[in-house]
């Protein structure tokens, strides 16, 4: 027995070495962590148990018969964060350049086989370069068995994906599926066809970072939702992500112990300005409701005009989306609309109670927003918000215009209760613009015609921008003092917490992608 305990223990090492300590060296000497210490990093001390550490690829083409590591590139199994279950795989850039094969794609759909029957998360540490070339078609139908296990786990298991080296071909779609991608700066590239391709097909001089890195991902395509300067941060970013969701979608979030006391924040009083038209920051409206420094934003540095992002209130997850009125006035256009919709349906899935902070003149006007489908896109954060079952509370701060007061979670959309401050102001539009069209016969005949808009807009302000005509509709539940807000926003969710909605039975709708 000694023996093949011996045999057991030099096997181990071997698969421990992945590609060799030359290439691990070189991994290091590029800021990146191996696959096994970014698995350490990420679970809890000794709590990580691999399986199928002795799996080896298949493939007897091209000399790879004679080119065999101990786990053919991924390390795969389970362990806890902050005692919670999770499943992981971490590629191995060692070996192969992290390739993957078809006995690769097996360890990785195993374990997302076994994550779904148990109902805990998976996390994948993402360092491919795509589809192993020498094993061909198998490499490819290893793929489509994981994009096919990502789709049946979304909305059932929460699936998060870090980007930690270049992440080409096929290796980009698993991520897109999943919930959250979080990519390392300067290090991490994704991209479906890389430089040479680019060049060659379209002339085009590019390099990986410009065409795929993760500042390129985070401000203009707004593929990834967070970046790191590091590995090490974006596994604590992993950490704090994960400590706001369920297991599955059958549990709640887990919440903190939280005293109450008396929730009262004055400094709410004086975050509106005297002039409607000036700009505030939303994060500041944010920051005195949730419990503090709470808020998790994600999706900071895309379409900044809308706010997303989870905190803690009284010690429970919310999922929180708010107007910004410190870009582009807070409208909503195409890239907010489909970066909240997305949020809004990842909360509503996870039992994440939703809260929405109000402040939007309308849509962006323009042909490059019709071009792009505003209509379509817009329709996404407005279905989003009508198919969630989630308690869902909106507070007005100011304006709440036209369409996109319907769509920012409205009492008409299903919204279980609707605030608003005194300095809402709830109509079709601003008071200059709909001063223009109602009495532009009147201006255009008087004899000062800009002494009379001004009369008239102080007119149709008087009748329209408050929130009181929309209060006594109903359509606003309570005009609150700011002050109180976090107050009534924390009854408000307790009164909410066992809600239940009962939906027309169907096999699923059409979301207008």
């Amino acid at each position: 027995m000694k023996k093949k305990i011996n045999q057991l223990n030099e096997k181990i090492k071997e698969a421990k070495l992945g590609g060799g300590q030359k290439r691990i060296d070189a991994q290091h000497n590029k800021g990146k962590l191996t696959a096994r210490e970014r698995i350490h990093f990420l679970l809890d001390p000794d709590s990580f148990e691999e399986i199928g550490m002795f799996v080896t690829h298949r493939s007897h083409d091209f000399g790879m018969e004679n080119q065999k590591f101990l786990g053919d590139g991924v390390v795969t199994g389970y362990g806890t964060i902050n005692g919670r279950l999770v499943y992981v795989f971490s590629q191995d850039f060692t070996v192969f350049g992290g390739s993957l094969s078809e006995t690769y794609a097996e360890k990785i759909v195993k374990i997302m086989d076994l994550a779904m029957e148990s109902g805990a998360p998976v996390i994948g540490l993402n360092d491919s370069g795509g589809a192993r070339i020498q094993e061909g078609v198998v490499s490819l139908g290893g793929y489509a068995d994981i994009f096919f296990r990502n789709t049946i786990a979304s909305g059932f298991i929460p699936q998060i994906s870090a980007i930690m080296g270049p992440c080409a071909g096929g290796a980009v779609y698993s991520p897109a599926i999943t919930d959250f991608i979080l990519m390392v700066e300067q290090t991490s590239f994704m991209f479906v066809t890389g430089p040479n391709v680019v060049k060659t097909v379209t002339n085009e001089d590019v390099t990986s970072e410009e065409l795929g890195g993760a500042l390129t991902h985070a401000f203009k395509s707004g593929v990834t939702h967070l970046t790191a300067p590091n590995d090490l941060i974006a596994i604590e970013q992993i950490k704090q992500l994960i400590s706001f969701m369920p297991q599955n979608c059958n549990e709640k979030p887990p919440a903190l112990a939280y005293e109450l006391g008396e929730e009262y924040r004055p400094k709410l009083q004086d975050i509106i300005p005297p002039n409607p038209n000036q700009p505030y920051d939303m994060k500041e409206v944010i920051g005195q409701v949730v419990d503090e420094a709470s808020f998790f934003e994600i999706h900071k540095d895309f379409a900044e005009n809308i706010i997303i992002g989870f905190a803690h209130l009284a010690g429970k997850s919310i999922g929180i989306v708010g107007n910004q009125p410190m870009s582009l006035a807070g409208v909503l256009d195409v890239n907010s609309s489909k970066k909240g919709a997305r949020f809004v349906r990842f909360c509503d899935s996870f039992n994440i109670p939703l809260l929405v902070f109000e402040d939007v003149p309308g849509f962006l006007p323009g042909t490059d927003q019709e071009w792009n489908a505003i209509i379509t896109n817009g329709a996404k954060l407005l279905y989003a918000f009508s198919e969630a079952t989630v308690p869902r509370i909106t507070v007005i701060t100011r304006k709440a215009y036209g369409g996109a007061y319907d769509v920012m979670n409205s009492k008409h959309i299903g919204a279980d209760f609707n605030y608003a401050w005194p300095s809402a102001e709830i109509a079709v539009m601003g008071a200059k613009g709909a001063s223009e069209i109602i009495f532009r016969k009147e201006i255009k005949a008087a004899d000062d015609p800009v002494a009379k808009l001004a009369e008239k807009e102080a007119e149709y302000a008087e009748k329209f921008a408050h929130p009181y005509r929309a209060a006594a509709r109903g359509f606003i539940d309570e005009v609150i003092k700011p002050n109180v807000t976090r107050r009534k926003l924390i009854k408000a969710f307790a009164v909410l917490e066992n809600k239940k909605v009962i939906r027309p039975n169907k096999k699923h709708g059409n979301i207008p992608l």
